[in-house]
């Protein structure tokens, strides 16, 4: 392989990269992975000397960080509704990302009769998560903790275990699909126990 054609690969790599971004449901990714893109077509850029090209890529890099550290240190204002099982605007949050729901919890039985405990979470009167559970005597059997893919950072996570134990939940316990969710339960601070990841409120 000569030199000219590690230099179209590189090329070639950068736009994959970039084009690849737009494809990222998450903003955060997005921005992330259309960063690197940018950096690899830049550098392919000063390779060939197509100096506008990668100053532009250059421009890319700084705006996408300057967003990805603005997100950073902008704190979300949730708020937390309790809703029922038969709240029509749950039902509608679960039909409408139900195929997302099975990507990120495959096999994940949409059979939510035995809950006793729902709650929405908003941002901004925009729906940012739903969380699902069977609760007895003070501990929540989780059946459903969804994120939509904007609000997927771990934020959601963090202000309901702060907001539970106002409504009576003391430990949380799950123990559906973990493929995807397992770095999500860990960073919130679930603990693996048995079949089951717990978390103690209080």
């Amino acid at each position: 392989m000569n030199t000219q054609t590690i230099i179209e690969i590189i090329g070639y790599v950068g736009s994959a990269i970039v084009l690849l971004s737009f494809l990222m449901t998450s903003v955060v990714k997005l921005r992330l992975v259309n960063s690197l893109g940018s950096l690899i077509f830049m550098t392919y850029a000063l390779i060939i000397h197509s100096y506008p090209t990668a100053l532009m890529n250059l421009c890319l890099v700084l705006i996408n960080l300057r967003f990805l550290w603005k997100m950073r240190n902008t704190e979300k204002e949730y708020n937390i509704v309790k809703v029922n099982k038969d709240d029509a605007f749950l039902q509608y949050m679960i039909e409408s990302y139900r195929d997302d729901i099975l990507h990120w919890f495959p096999g994940v039985s949409f059979n939510f009769s035995s809950m006793n405990r729902a709650y929405v979470v908003c941002c901004k009167g925009t729906a940012a998560g739903i969380m699902i559970g069977e609760e007895h005597d003070g501990v929540m059997e989780l059946l459903l903790d969804y994120s939509t893919p904007e609000y997927r950072d771990f934020s959601i996570g963090t202000f309901l275990l702060a907001k539970l134990p106002a409504d009576g939940i003391k430990k949380l316990v799950y123990r559906g699909p973990t493929e995807y969710h397992e770095k999500y339960l860990t960073k919130i601070g679930f603990v693996k126990a048995d079949d089951a990841y717990e978390k103690e409120l209080v």
